[in-house]
């Protein structure tokens, strides 16, 4: 059986442990302040899923999701994760992160970031532009006529290739941006991020069909 680990158990760390569990992988849940901390989400999850350190998810995980705040980004443990594939979900939010000279000067993005501090893991980035509330709501079977379609950006195409497997696996169809470069075009204030899937004020969201989000990602500018 497959093994999610999360570097970030909050809101979508969470609903993301949710969809994988009813999809059937095993979950292994980790925040910044213990496991003990996580105690009523893993018994909400059941026997798929326990919880321990982030060293212990990204040991655990064949897949590892790191969703922590962009400016703890360098305490993701890089060891652990050498050669995995990485989910990144992380946003840049100077007004919490802080201010960083290479996202506002648009030299690299956040995810490149993240893959220069982890070297040999295979960094994806995804799941950073959907509110966690639609992310929950949105799931389908695959085929299902309202099936949502996310978007995904990495250098590695068989980490991409893995990504792809599991978003469809919780409910969602893939659309691939390119390169980790490209993730700035669903990045916070860009047309994609949030508004093809629906208001924020709204926790059930609308269905956004691949064409929908390739035209937000396209009105994308710098």
């Amino acid at each position: 059986m497959t093994t999610i680990g999360f570097i970030g158990s909050g809101n979508i760390g969470g609903t993301l442990a949710r969809l994988a569990v009813n999809a059937g992988y095993d979950v292994v849940l980790s925040n910044s302040r213990g496991p003990e901390t996580l105690k009523d989400l893993t018994a909400e999850l059941g026997p798929q899923a326990r919880a321990g350190r982030p060293a212990d998810a990204a040991a655990a995980g064949d897949i590892v999701v790191v969703t922590v705040p962009l400016g703890a980004y360098r305490d993701v443990p890089a060891e652990p994760l050498a050669g995995k594939v990485v989910i990144d979900t992380n946003n840049y939010y100077p007004h919490r992160d802080g201010r960083i000279a290479g996202l506002d000067e648009g030299t690299t993005t956040s995810s490149e970031l993240l893959q220069q501090h982890l070297g040999s893991a295979r960094v994806v980035k995804a799941f950073n532009n959907i509110y966690f509330r639609h992310l929950s709501s949105l799931a389908r079977p695959a085929g299902a006529a309202d099936r949502t379609t996310l978007t995904i950006a990495g250098d590695d195409a068989a980490a991409k290739e893995t990504v792809t497997a599991f978003v469809d696996a919780i409910g969602y169809d893939v659309i691939d941006l390119g390169g980790l470069a490209e993730g700035w075009r669903v990045q916070p204030e860009t047309p994609a991020y949030g508004t093809p899937y629906g208001s924020f004020d709204d926790p059930v969201g609308t269905p956004a069909n691949a064409e929908k989000v390739r035209v937000a990602v396209a009105a994308a500018q710098r």
